[in-house]
């Protein structure tokens, strides 16, 4: 008989998971270069350890309260609610874990409070210790992020002086506003969508995750997602016009969001016919344009976010279009053709035009659920695109947890989330063989930590006795 698993159980592992994360990141995380330690360092073995350890508490946790979700008595979204806010609470004050992404925020808000232009230039025009602190891959790259971010980035430069741990503390709270408005979005949108709140919940935002990269790793893409969100929510009632603002919104954080608009266009025009889906068209489109000019123009930032799309990937991205290019490429080069360096770039359109295919085959296949479609379609655009990032994956994932029509699609979603929960290091770096193994190593002693406590919660485990 296996030990009751209830809501204080996976409470109770999920902030001993997250409390571990926080630790070992003090020395593993994506330290400022003041702090950094040399990997092969006994305090940053010791954090690596311990932060996979924490990693496989967590999503331990996250798999048993999935159990709690579906059983006979499962928790209210209230419930769930305060269980994310408990987990997320250690990785508040933790240094950013996972990427360092949020190095290169701070450095563009300085850029644009220093009237730079960060779609001319990258970090290293900026110069000094911000700069220094991101990557060196990005040092030259100009920024892909649209004028709404880089507004909110400008404005916390300026509040926090350019000072780094405040900037760092700054973008974190950013973050969970974000990630808050996608927890207040999905119940509402799996009411919607006939969906379970609290299975969307326990998938879309309590998904480890929204923990490791939303949250610890502070990505933009939770503003993004949570701006979408509530714009969703806003476009399924009667704030048509509210909805198509805070999508279009997000989509001037990050270019993905966009895509929400032909949902808004289904939600709007359904049942109405051919007229009413035209008006639906033209009305969310001119306010999409009319908050676009305004928000460009009150970020200062121009319009060149528009050619910024088109910034560079890193060489060694692992998104399949990358990896195929990268084949096609070598096996080219040692057959002596000169085609070799167009190998990359045709993949990448090969990407685009698989893009294009499975967005039309989703949304003339699923327009009657214009919600779930869309989170395929932001899947597939990730998926399919140039570069991937494990928190990418939440672009779609998001939505699925709120409108899935099964719970197997759950189900599958859910393994995937646990297996991407595992495949970056805290620092952000790539991995070498032997950090691969001190990650393993963590992951190993969580399980064998995990099976002991099973085994002495049995009813029937032995007792050792006392001998004289």
């Amino acid at each position: 008989m296996a030990f009751p698993v209830d809501l204080r159980r996976c409470q109770a592992l999920g902030l001993a998971g997250t409390a571990f994360l926080a630790l070992g990141g003090e020395t593993a995380g994506a330290l400022p270069a003041a702090e950094f330690l040399a990997p092969e360092s006994g305090r940053a073995v010791l954090g690596l350890v311990g932060v996979y350890f924490g990693v496989v508490l967590l999503i331990a946790a996250w798999a048993l309260l999935g159990t709690v979700v579906r059983g006979p008595e499962p928790p209210t979204p209230r419930s769930l609610l305060l269980v994310l806010a408990l987990w997320a609470a250690p990785l508040l004050l933790a240094p950013p874990l996972f990427s360092r992404d949020v190095y290169s925020y701070l450095a563009q808000g300085a850029m644009v409070d220093a009237h730079i232009d960060v779609y001319a230039y990258g970090p290293a025009r900026l110069g000094g210790p911000l700069a220094d602190e991101v990557a060196p891959v990005w040092q030259q790259t100009t920024t892909p992020y649209g004028p709404v971010f880089l507004a909110v980035a400008s404005a916390l430069s300026a509040l926090t002086r350019g000072e780094i741990p405040a900037g760092l503390l700054g973008m974190r709270l950013v973050a969970l506003l974000g990630v808050a408005l996608m927890a207040a979005a999905l119940p509402r949108l799996a009411r919607h969508s006939g969906a379970d709140p609290a299975a969307a919940l326990w998938l879309g935002a309590l998904n480890p995750l929204v923990l490791l990269h939303l949250v610890a790793g502070a990505h933009n893409d939770a503003i993004m997602l949570g701006l979408l969100g509530v714009g969703l929510v806003a476009a399924r009632g009667r704030w048509h016009i509210v909805g198509v603002v805070l999508i279009t919104l997000a989509a001037l954080v990050k270019a993905p969001a966009a895509l929400g608009l032909l949902a808004v266009v289904a939600l709007r025009g359904r049942g109405r016919g051919r007229r009413g889906t035209a008006r639906a068209t033209v009305t969310t489109l001119v306010t999409a344009a009319a908050t676009t000019v305004a928000a460009t123009a009150v970020a200062g930032t121009g319009y060149g976010w528009i050619a910024a799309l088109r910034t560079p990937v890193s060489p060694h991205n692992w998104s399949p279009t990358s990896v195929l290019g990268r084949a096609t490429g070598a096996v080219l080069q040692n057959l002596g053709s000169g085609l070799a360096p167009l190998a990359m770039p045709a993949w990448h359109a090969a990407g685009l035009v698989a893009t294009v295919c499975l967005l039309l085959f989703i949304w003339l296949r699923l327009r009657p659920h214009p919600v779930y479609a869309l989170g395929l379609s932001l899947a597939a655009v990730a998926v399919f695109g140039p570069a991937i990032r494990p928190w990418y994956a939440l672009w779609g994932l998001f939505l699925i947890a709120a409108a899935a029509p099964t719970g197997s699609t759950r189900g599958r979603v859910a393994a995937v989330s646990a297996v991407l929960a595992l495949a970056v290091l805290p620092s952000g770096a790539p991995a070498d063989v032997e950090q691969v193994v001190l990650a393993v190593s963590g992951g190993v002693l969580a399980l064998v930590v995990l099976c002991q406590a099973h085994q002495a919660a049995q009813p029937n485990a032995p007792v050792l006795e006392r001998t004289a």
